[in-house]
């Protein structure tokens, strides 16, 4: 596979379990880096978008940029998210999660997706390849299908210039 743009860069935090941690079958992808957390390298995140519930949507103007992503649960990642807090945020468009989730201890927010579903998204629009990605996703039919009615689903989401400043009309 041949990519020409950086690495996506997956941070994965000490407390994550492997078993349940869905983007795990995607170590050894050639576009994908694993960082343990906490970090104990220095991780170059020049050129780099971190995924967040919150910021500018992501659009193919982001695709010459390599992508970060926490994997965690929330209430981790929130924490994670001070050691990046320097790297520019996009959000996602609102899909919805097949990931069955249960937090005992804090609410998930809605529109929070697994990370392989987020990483999927992502790729989608970004015209990035996303063959495997969810090959080994126990939830991936189900997922798919509560979003294939979405606009995003079949069509990339264009550049920020063409839905900030839309034709007049």
């Amino acid at each position: 596979m041949t990519t020409t743009y950086p690495p996506t860069i997956i941070i994965v935090h000490d407390r994550e379990r492997r078993e349940k941690c869905s983007v795990e079958p995607l170590r050894g992808r050639p576009d994908i880096t694993f960082h343990r957390y906490p970090i104990r390298e220095s991780i170059e995140t020049t050129g780099y978008i971190k995924l967040a519930l919150d910021g500018i949507p992501l659009s193919m103007d982001d695709a010459p940029r390599g992508l970060l992503l926490l994997d965690a649960t929330w209430r981790l990642a929130a924490k994670m998210d001070q050691t990046f807090q320097n790297v520019e945020q996009r959000t996602l468009p609102a899909w919805k999660t097949a990931y069955p989730r249960q937090s005992k201890v804090s609410p998930d927010p809605m529109q929070g997706l697994a990370t392989v579903e987020a990483l999927y998204l992502a790729y989608r629009i970004l015209n990035r390849p996303v063959d495997g990605l969810l090959a080994h996703y126990h939830w991936r039919d189900r997922f798919l299908e509560l979003n294939e009615a979405s606009p995003s689903f079949r069509s990339p989401v264009p550049s920020r210039d063409k839905w900030e400043n839309p034709p007049p009309g």
